[in-house]
């Protein structure tokens, strides 16, 4: 039995599928009132519960082989206490659940932004330190580093098998983070290209994260490794931007904006924000920025070296599918609201 958190998001859901399609048994950990739509049509065995409740975990646990837990707090904006509330304490309850219930392999879904914010032209891979130039409000980063750490702990003292794999960028069909406002401002004429555009990107399908980190889960070996599942092949900023405009069918992104130009709006938006609290984060974040424009690369040769991992779906395909999906949400979205 495989126990999956976080399955109604992004990742969590391709875990899930990668899962049933290799014939594996699912249970899901929902909280009270999650839309299971899409889960229910996976077979799946349904555990009531939520990670920041402790006492609700243990049944889920039972007879488990492997944990995947990628539920976590999501975004980069939000009041420090639910980071920790959800992220780290969640991290935690998961963990001393998986324990006492005797589970095999603990796959802890971290991020590549655990690693900090290199912005230099460098190549950073699993064997560089967490945590590198995390600034203040770094919040969605710094939790991360904090819940990797608990994790750890727990394999250093032989407590439970751990594999941690550090997922970049994600998108695919069930992105309710990112792809709806990448259309609007592609399809607006607002998208910008930050900087010259040739910098490669870290983004990477949710099937192939989830190829890598079942992978990962039967292998003895992979006990105390991490992974990055940082990309799909070689893809620029601009190339990106060209591939998202072609398919949806409007005039590629020409406007350029300096990074530095970008990056300083971005933390004068967050001093407004945390200063004024707004409880939805600014139209530009530091964060956003970093990801989108910086020059740091983050490999996954030791994946791919290690797992023989090569990602399934790529970019040519993946980015028109995502697209696909995300309209015909809208259409279905909207059939609902008109019967309604």
């Amino acid at each position: 039995m495989n126990l999956v958190t976080g399955a109604t998001g992004l990742l969590g859901s391709h875990i899930v599928e990668q899962l049933r399609k290799r014939g594996q048994p699912v249970r899901v950990l929902v909280r009270p009132g999650s839309d299971r739509s899409w889960l229910e049509t996976q077979n799946v065995e349904f555990a009531a519960g939520d990670i920041t409740e402790p006492g609700s975990l243990s049944a889920a646990c039972a007879g488990v082989d492997a944990v995947y837990h990628s539920a976590a707090k999501v975004g980069d904006w939000g009041p420090w206490e639910e980071f920790q509330r959800i992220t780290i304490d969640g991290t935690r309850n998961m963990l001393e659940a998986a324990i006492a219930a005797g589970v095999r392999r603990f796959v802890h879904i971290s991020s590549i932004s655990a690693y900090g914010y290199h912005t230099r032209d460098v190549t950073v891979d699993e064997t560089c330190g967490l945590g590198y130039q995390l600034y203040r409000w770094a919040y969605y980063s710094k939790s991360k580093v904090a819940a990797e750490q608990l994790v750890w702990d727990a394999h250093r003292a032989g407590r439970i098998e751990v594999t941690v794999i550090r997922p970049a960028w994600i998108y695919g069909p069930r992105d309710r983070a990112t792809i709806a406002r990448l259309y609007h401002m592609v399809t607006t004429g607002r998208a910008k290209i930050l900087g010259r555009g040739d910098n490669r990107l870290n983004v990477v399908y949710a099937g192939n994260i989830a190829e890598a980190a079942i992978a990962a889960a039967g292998r003895a070996d992979c006990n105390g490794e991490a992974f990055n599942c940082s990309n799909d092949g070689c893809i620029t900023q601009q190339e990106y931007f060209d591939l998202l405009a072609r398919t949806i069918g409007v005039p590629p992104v020409k406007r350029h904006v300096p990074y530095r130009v970008a990056y300083f709006a971005g933390f004068v938006l967050e001093c407004l924000g945390h200063a004024l609290g707004w409880r939805k984060p600014p139209f530009v974040t530091r964060y956003a920025v970093w990801l989108m424009g910086r020059r740091s690369y983050f490999s996954a040769d030791k994946a791919r070296r290690v797992l023989g991992w090569e990602p399934t779906v790529t970019y040519e395909v993946g980015v028109p599918m995502t697209i696909r999906w995300y309209l015909g949400s809208r259409e279905g979205a909207a059939r609902t609201r008109m019967a309604d």
